[in-house]
């Protein structure tokens, strides 16, 4: 079946083509698009497009299919095209005529656009949930060891004292800034493009505030041709508001496999969260931060990808963008489970508390020295060559008392400051608002 078939069948290799995986990434999309459709048969039966009496029989039948999709027993079947044409199909099987309806006003195009802005708001929102969750932990790891000291590195070679205090905590800040990068992506998204239809709006008197306001948009894509052009747009920036999380999580867990091999002991990751040898049965390998840094890597490519696909097309709709699809929706499942990953082990690993017991860190506290001696009336240029003469000499002794007191330092971390960071940008989002709209379309009459 397909909405547009006239009086002649497409060549069946065609059909393949075109076609292409559309059935397969639809399925992410089917209950953001029985919810659409909700939304806009509400607003047609206001504008008498709809009876009164035929209203509350196709939001019944609607309520249906949407409950299927969350059991996961919704498909596509073979011989339809998509999604639309799916629910389209099961509405007329059980409704007759009314259920060809549903579609006045609109087009696949803006239907497909508000599918699209459905999943990757409800997607932002889980994705934000799970970034806060491995901020907590990593505050916590923060606060439980911000008194246990460990080299801080500069090219790979020892530099000066740092803390665990610092290194969790300073990627629970880097995933404070995230943060503002997925809430611009939210606020983008979260404009509402049904109405729009094919891209040059209707002549039919759609009310676009109402679908707006039904679908608990915070304003909708006003004009009709720049709804359309957002196609690609959305996706591409929502792309880099994930990659920068994936880039967080690229580092972390870089850090987290270097510091836990034996060269380094800084970290040990629980025993039931590595994989061993088949034929070295010492292995205790971090096969889980090595798929999480691929994968990061792997997602921080995603906005070049959507930005190729789209990119130098003019206005209007082309299939290039099916496309995009392919790419953009598995994302959030990968991202999402990254981000538990790495949470649970946080949570269980365990700290070396005895690094600096080896000698061989001793000249990480010359810097330390050098400042003791300048506070004490030496010139520091004067006191640089003395200590860095010490240790060519063999002559340094450490003194590894440290005294850093200023914010966001060794013995001050801010943590509660930057948790208010991350607070302040979550409380920005207002999920609340969206949750409640969309449970009273579910719930509507």
């Amino acid at each position: 079946m397909k909405l547009w078939e006239k009086n002649y069948e497409v060549n069946a290799e065609i059909d393949r083509f075109t076609v292409g995986r559309d059935r397969e990434m639809d399925l992410y999309l089917a209950k953001y698009d029985v919810l659409g459709s909700m939304a806009h048969i509400t607003m047609l039966e206001s504008i008498n497009l709809l009876g009164s009496d035929e209203l509350p029989l196709l939001l019944a039948e609607l309520r249906n299919i949407y409950d299927a999709c969350e059991r996961g027993e919704f498909c596509i079947e073979e011989g339809v095209e998509d999604v639309h044409s799916q629910v389209e199909l099961m509405l007329t099987r059980r409704l007759g005529d009314l259920g060809k309806k549903i579609h006045s006003g609109r087009s696949r195009n803006d239907q497909v656009l508000l599918d699209l802005k459905l999943f990757t708001r409800h997607q932002l929102q889980e994705i934000v949930g799970l970034v806060k969750e491995l901020f907590d932990e990593l505050i916590q790891k923060s606060e439980q060891h911000k008194h246990v000291l460990m080299p801080g590195y500069t090219h790979l070679q020892i530099a000066m004292p740092s803390s665990f205090g610092l290194w969790f905590g300073a990627y629970a800040e880097s995933l404070a800034d995230d943060m503002l990068f997925l809430q611009a992506a939210y606020r983008m998204c979260n404009r509402n493009p049904l109405g729009s239809a094919a891209g040059y709006g209707s002549s039919f008197p759609l009310n676009r505030q109402m679908t707006t306001d039904l679908l608990g948009f915070d304003s909708m894509n006003y004009n009709v041709v720049y709804a359309q052009m957002g196609r690609g747009k959305m996706e591409r920036n929502v792309a880099f508001a994930l990659a920068t999380v994936a880039g967080t999580l690229a580092k972390l867990a870089f850090d987290a496999c270097l510091f836990n091999s034996q060269n380094f002991s800084f970290v040990r990751l629980p025993k039931e969260c590595t994989t061993g040898s088949s034929i070295m049965p010492h292995k205790k390998n971090p096969d889980v931060f090595e798929l999480i840094r691929a994968k990061s890597n792997k997602l921080q490519a995603l906005p070049q990808q959507v930005t190729l696909i789209m990119n130098n097309l003019p206005v209007g709709y082309f299939r290039d963008l099916q496309i995009i699809k392919e790419v953009f929706l598995p994302a959030f499942d990968e991202l999402k489970d990254c981000l538990q990953m790495t949470a649970y082990i946080i949570n269980r690993m365990e700290v070396n508390e005895h690094i600096l017991d080896n000698p061989m860190y001793d000249p990480m506290f010359s810097v330390e020295e050098v400042n003791r001696l300048a506070t004490n009336g030496m010139p520091f240029r004067d006191a640089y060559k003395t200590v860095g003469l010490e240790i060519e000499a063999g002559t340094f002794h450490a003194d590894r008392h440290i005294n850093h007191t200023h914010e966001g330092s060794i013995g001050n971390l801010c943590n509660n400051r930057i948790a208010d960071l991350m607070n302040q940008t979550l409380a920005a989002f207002h999920f609340e608002k969206v949750d409640e709209a969309l449970s009273r379309l579910r719930c509507a009459k």
